[in-house]
């Protein structure tokens, strides 16, 4: 075994020990183990929400996505922060509401709001089913990183699976206290990382920023600018809005939300979260300078870009840190994920069906959810080859149809009922099915409509449908 595969996995092993650690002398009852007994301040929130920012996503997808679309990926710094805005009004009057009601998860409170045990159950399908891509997502990344940085020794599919079974264990025994832990190491570590690749790269191969753009200008111009059809301006700005408003409604942020001790936490994290935003724009340079340096990579191989550039570039030693960091970037959040999942199945789905009122039961219940969540998401792992940001804007586009109907259950006149939240959010969970799964378009199904329309984000167009039924369903079946 090659160093560069030792010092990754002593990241890992690191983190599991921490997860242990981190979970002594507690009593890991079903709130403990999903939302930290409401128990954390500014500093544990910041970096579960973090947490859930810097996923394998910014280490690899957002440099692939640079690699293979260029500009349009600038997507991600616009809703990053127009999310922290939306979240320094959104959070504070969610998190008061869910510590009055003892909420644990985003199904409790559609259900408390709603007073519908069925929206609860259907919050927690869709969170469910939105939460797949994610953690597919994430073990797809973690593949590529422990094969690419151990060079070829441990295959992408033998990594994926010793990443599962860490990460399950990992969940299982710490909850979100192994996640908040570890979440501190990961954050501290990307930032030197990402930071020094984003700065090096360029400068080490084209003498500075400025040169690597005028390179990439002579060499592929289109990179530098948004297409005039397909991923456009119009495609960008409903993009912006789509992940944005459904950046909390992620099952996993919203209990990483909940477990805040104040609501003055999401304010102080408001303000310093969109400067952490600005860390993509080093993964970003790092994308740019591959395309000149490893050109050829094709489709999801372009989420390759950042560490085959690594790896032609430093030392083994260097690429197990880069290989570390970047397993912690899959660990972090994937335990989140997959808590949450498991917190709603067991309250949300599972109870109400079997009727069970013993809270020791439930969270049993709720950690067994946990490893049959991470094998479904490693079948489809092993049978997908979606790159890693066509995986995280399919679940947006689901998860996002909760949105509607959380932002008006705040208000004090409420204009949509039970009835109408539901049909709402499963007629807009269908559209986004349907446009997916059959790749259809707005411009396919409408081929004279303009162009700004037909390049719309298909999940914002789904949105839409969402809303009218929702009001026409509340009209149509009143209160």
């Amino acid at each position: 075994m090659n160093i560069s595969t030792l010092i990754t996995f002593a990241f890992l092993l690191a983190a599991i020990l921490l997860a242990i650690r981190s979970s002594r002398g507690k009593k890991m009852s079903l709130e403990q183990w999903s939302v930290g007994g409401r128990g954390f301040g500014t500093v544990f929130v910041f970096l579960l929400l973090a947490g859930e920012f810097f996923t394998t996503f910014t280490f690899l997808g957002g440099s692939g996505m640079i690699y293979q679309v260029g500009s349009p990926a600038y997507y991600v710094l616009a809703y990053m922060t127009l999310a922290y805005v939306f979240s320094y009004y959104l959070l504070p009057p969610v998190w008061r509401y869910a510590k009055e009601h003892g909420i644990v998860s985003i199904s409790d409170f559609f259900r408390s709001k709603y007073q519908s045990p069925f929206l609860g159950v259907l919050v927690s399908i869709v969170g469910i089913i939105a939460s797949v891509p994610v953690v597919v997502l994430q073990l797809k990344g973690l593949g590529i990183i422990v094969s690419e940085t151990s060079y070829g020794m441990i295959s992408p599919t033998l990594a994926v699976w010793i990443g599962t079974i860490a990460v399950t264990v990992y969940v299982m025994i710490s909850g979100i206290h192994g996640a908040a832990w570890t979440a501190a190491i990961k954050d501290i570590s990307i930032v030197l990382v990402v930071v020094f690749l984003g700065l090096y790269l360029p400068y080490h191969y084209l003498g500075g920023l400025q040169p690597m753009f005028e390179a990439v200008q002579a060499a592929k111009s289109d990179h530098l600018t948004l297409p005039e059809q397909g991923q456009s301006v119009s495609w960008v700005i409903s993009t912006v809005l789509l992940t944005a408003f459904g950046f909390y409604m992620q099952p996993g942020l919203f209990a990483a939300a909940l477990s805040a001790k104040s609501e003055k936490v999401f304010r102080r994290n408001t303000i310093i979260m969109p400067l952490y935003t600005l860390l993509l724009l080093f993964v970003f340079f790092v994308g740019y300078t591959a395309i000149l340096q490893v050109p050829g990579l094709k489709g999801a191989d372009g989420d390759l870009a950042l560490l085959r550039l690594s790896l032609q570039t430093f030392d083994p030693w260097f690429i197990g840190i880069i290989g570390g960091v970047g397993v912690l970037t899959a660990l972090v959040p994937t335990s989140v994920i997959l808590l949450t999942t498991g917190t709603l199945f067991a309250t949300n789905i599972y109870k109400p069906l079997t009727r069970t009122k013993e809270e020791g039961h439930i969270a049993k219940v709720a950690k067994v959810t946990v490893p049959v969540t991470a094998f479904i998401s490693l079948y489809f792992v092993m049978n997908g080859g979606n790159a890693l940001y066509a995986l995280l804007l399919m679940s947006f586009s689901l998860i996002t149809q909760l949105f509607p109907s959380l932002l008006l259950s705040l208000l004090s006149n409420n204009q949509i009922n039970k009835y109408g939240a539901c049909w709402g959010i499963l007629v807009g969970v269908i559209t986004v099915a349907y446009l997916t799964l059959s790749k259809t378009t707005i411009g396919t199904l409408f081929p004279d409509l303009p162009q700004i329309i037909k390049d719309f984000n298909p999940g914002f167009i789904a949105l839409f449908v969402n809303v009218l039924v929702a009001f026409l369903v509340s009209r149509l079946k009143p209160f």
